[in-house]
């Protein structure tokens, strides 16, 4: 009876070299806090200076006492930086990193022209439709810039912008030369009428 040569079981924790005895693995606290916090064993941590005191803890109570004492902890997930990233698209916003050796695919591959006019078009009938609910242009004016847009007479917002300020420029300047006109018309008649007045007047007295 006396000692005997029988390995200890590997779940008593102690990790064997030969038969020397080492830092216990841990490998059921682990496990048991891993179930407790609800998360996988790699992200559990364990104080490395209080090895033996986790050692002794052997059932979910111990493990949650460890844990309110800190002894134990779930490490926060691992973050990948975003701060190259975001600098290598500032770079590619400038124009860097854009050169022949990085293109992969034709130029209609990379930015279809079909995609291009969808944009420019659906800028352009927003801007119009905008206008025309803002009482700035009206149902003619609208139809009419519609169809120029849709032929590709306009390349962006500010082009479409200037033609339809010059457009309502010249609406405006027609109108007062139309009214002049009318005016003129009318002042014309009136001294007309006022002449035949006059020689009625005239042959009436004779």
């Amino acid at each position: 009876f006396g000692s005997s040569n029988r390995r200890p079981s590997p779940c008593s924790g102690i990790h064997l070299v030969g038969w020397t005895c080492t830092m216990p693995l841990l490998r059921l606290q682990k496990r048991l806090a891993a179930e407790i916090k609800k998360c996988g064993k790699g992200r559990i941590w364990l104080d490395p200076n209080e090895n033996n005191e986790i050692a002794m803890a052997n059932s979910r109570m111990a493990i949650r006492k460890l844990i309110k004492d800190g002894l134990i902890i779930r490490k926060p997930v691992a973050i990948r930086s975003r701060t190259k990233v975001m600098k290598n698209k500032l770079a590619k916003r400038k124009g860097r990193h854009t050169g022949h050796g990085r293109r992969q695919g034709t130029k209609e591959a990379r930015m279809p022209s079909k995609l291009l006019w969808l944009r420019r078009q659906r800028v352009l009938r927003r801007l119009l439709r905008k206008m025309r609910a803002a009482k700035k242009i009206d149902k003619h004016i609208y139809r009419n810039f519609y169809l120029r847009a849709k032929g590709n007479q306009f390349k962006n917002k500010r082009v479409l912008m200037e033609a339809i300020h010059k457009a309502k420029a010249e609406e405006v300047k027609s109108k007062q030369l139309r009214e002049q006109n009318e005016a003129r018309k009318e002042k014309a008649r009136l001294i007309k009428e006022k002449k035949a007045a006059k020689v009625a007047a005239a042959k009436l007295q004779e």
